[in-house]
C-alpha cells in the first residue's frame, strides 16, 4: 500500500508516517520501481502500536525502546515494566500540577464576584500585577497541603 493509504488506515498524517520513519520508529519500507514507498500489513501494525503507545504519553524515547523490545523478544521484561512505572510516575506529576494549577486558577476566580466593568476585574488587575513583576496572589498558594 502506498504512504496516503497507510496514513489513512492509521489515522494520521502522512508526514507524521515520515516522521516516524525518519526516526526509525516505523520500519523503512520497501521502494517500487518508481520509487514509491510500498507499505504492507506489518507496517500498519507498527503504526498502530506507537500511536497506541503516544496516546498513552509516552514519548518518542519510550516507543523506541519499547519497539527494540519487540525486535528481540527473547530479551527480560524488566526494562519494560521500569518504563511503564516511569509513565505512571510522570502521569502522577502531572496530575499533581494540573490540581495545583486548578487551585491557582480558582483563587483567581475567588478575585471578582460581580458583574463590574473590565476596569474593576479582580481578575485582570491580578494577571496585570503578575505581568509588571509584581508577586501574583494566585501563585502565592501552597505547593503541597
Amino acid at each position: 500500500m502506498r504512504i496516503g493509504e497507510l496514513a489513512k488506515q492509521g489515522d494520521c498524517d502522512v508526514e507524521t508516517l515520515r516522521f516516524y520513519e525518519r526516526e526509525g520508529l516505523l520500519d523503512a519500507p520497501a521502494r517500487e520501481a518508481n520509487g514509491y514507498r510500498s507499505y504492507t500489513e506489518m507496517h500498519l501494525v507498527q503504526l498502530k502500536f506507537i500511536r497506541h503507545c503516544r496516546s498513552l504519553g509516552m514519548g518518542l524515547p519510550e516507543v523506541r525502546s519499547l519497539r527494540s523490545f519487540q525486535a528481540s523478544p527473547e530479551l527480560a521484561c524488566g526494562e519494560i515494566d521500569q518504563l511503564v512505572d516511569g509513565q505512571i510516575a510522570r502521569i502522577h506529576q502531572q496530575i499533581e500540577s494540573l490540581r495545583l494549577l486548578e487551585k491557582q486558577l480558582h483563587f483567581l476566580r475567588d478575585t471578582c464576584h460581580a458583574s463590574r466593568k473590565a476596569s474593576e476585574c479582580g481578575i485582570l488587575r491580578t494577571l496585570a500585577q503578575a505581568a509588571e513583576g509584581e508577586a501574583c496572589s494566585c501563585h502565592a498558594l501552597p505547593v503541597a497541603e
